[in-house]
Parts: structure tokens; sequence; C-alpha cells
């Protein structure tokens, strides 16, 4: 848990470098900031999930979490979360709050170095990858806090649940989460990662619902052992 911890603290201290920064910067310059925040996510997205071995599988996860997802309302559920810490903690904010709670959210705790990073910390104490990853959500809290605000810093509370909480279930889930499905999961993160960089470049009429999409993450395991007692 000690790398857990680091992170949420890296987020917390470098979102508020990005709020500071906020107020000397001006709104062309965030604008080209948020622009190159979106590309660059972009990327790590396409490049997770291209690493996949079975498209298929990325597929009907997708299309079966997005399902789930939609009927549970998720995205809609972080959207009334993100608006109640805004009215509480932001009233005088810019309406950016909740899109920074939602993006910063999604971004920290989707992806490949989250999702293995947490797994090979739970099964075998390696932190390698969560420090690394520690490093580069520091840097992405400074560039997202400068433009979209204070709801970046409130991600630190997702973060903390979902990576703590694959961290101490991993231990438990070890014959489960073997490398085909540690390596499909992150593959199912990157188009979700590559979503949110759609949305930051507004390159849609309407934003991707990519909150309505998480349940698709946590589906590999299942659709891999279909798969495996079916052949």
């Amino acid at each position: 848990m000690p790398a857990v911890l680091l992170n949420c603290a890296v987020v917390l201290a470098c979102g508020g470098l990005g709020l500071v920064l906020k107020e000397r910067l001006p709104k062309t310059l965030l604008d080209g900031l948020m622009q190159a925040m979106g590309l660059c996510v972009m990327v790590i997205g396409i490049s997770g999930a291209v690493a996949t071995n079975d498209m298929l599988c990325v597929l009907v996860c997708l299309a079966a979490g997005t399902v789930l997802g939609t009927l549970l309302n998720i995205e809609g559920r972080l959207d009334r979360l993100g608006e109640t810490l805004r009215l509480r903690f932001d009233r005088g904010g810019s309406g950016s709050f909740t899109q920074g709670f939602v993006t910063a959210s999604l971004m920290f705790c989707v992806g490949a170095m989250a999702i293995v990073g947490s797994i090979q910390a739970g099964l075998e104490g390696d932190w390698s990858i969560l420090l690394s990853k520690t490093v580069i959500d520091g840097v992405t809290s400074v560039s997202l806090a400068a433009a979209l605000g204070a709801g970046v810093l409130f991600a630190a509370a997702p973060l903390l649940l979902y990576q703590g909480g694959v961290v101490l279930l991993a231990g438990l889930l070890s014959g489960v989460l073997s490398d085909a499905v540690v390596g499909e999961m992150s593959a199912v993160g990157g188009v979700l990662i590559l979503a949110l960089g759609i949305n930051m470049l507004s390159m849609t009429k309407q934003p991707l619902k990519a909150g309505n999409m998480l349940p698709a993450i946590f589906l590999p395991p299942l659709y891999l052992a279909v798969t495996g007692i079916l052949a």
C-alpha cells in the first residue's frame, strides 16, 4: 500500500500546483495545454489497446460492459458525484469541476499501469510499476488541474479505493489473473483511455460516455474462462 498512498499524495500535491499555475497562465495557453494532454492520452490509449492478443475478447467485453454500465448509469452517477463535490467545495468555480473530477478519475484508475501495477504489487510485492505511474500521474495532475480546476484533486479518492482494492484482492485472485487475463484487461483499459482523449479534444458532437464502459475492464477473466471451457 505505500506506493498507492504515495500516488494519491503526489496527485494532490501536483494538482495543487496546477491550481496555483492556473491563476497565472493565460487561457490560450491552458487551452493549448489541454489539447496537448488530449493527444498524449490518445497515444497512451492506442498503445494499450493494440497490445491485445484477442481482439474478439476486447470487443465482447466492451459491448457487454457498456450495456451493464449504461443500465447502472455509471456515467451519470460519476457526474452527480462530481457536481455534488463542486457545489460543496467549488461553488464559485467554473463548470469544468465535474469534468476535471471524472476525467482525472478515469485517467488515473484506468489503464495498463494501474491494473498491472496494482496486481504486481499485490501478488509479488513489486511496487516498481506503481512508482513509475506515480511520476506520470504527477505530471498529468499539474496539467489537468491547470486546465480543468479543483475537481482533479478529488480524483485522489477513487484512485485510493481502486488501486488499493486491486492490490488487496490480487492475492485472493492469483489463480484467475493470468498473464493473458491481465493483458486483455489492460487492452480494454486502453480503449477507455482513448475515449477520454477523444473527449478532451472534443472530437465528437456528444462526449463519449467512457464511465459507462468501466465494467468492461473486469470482464476479460470471465470471457477467457468461458472460452477456455468451450475450446
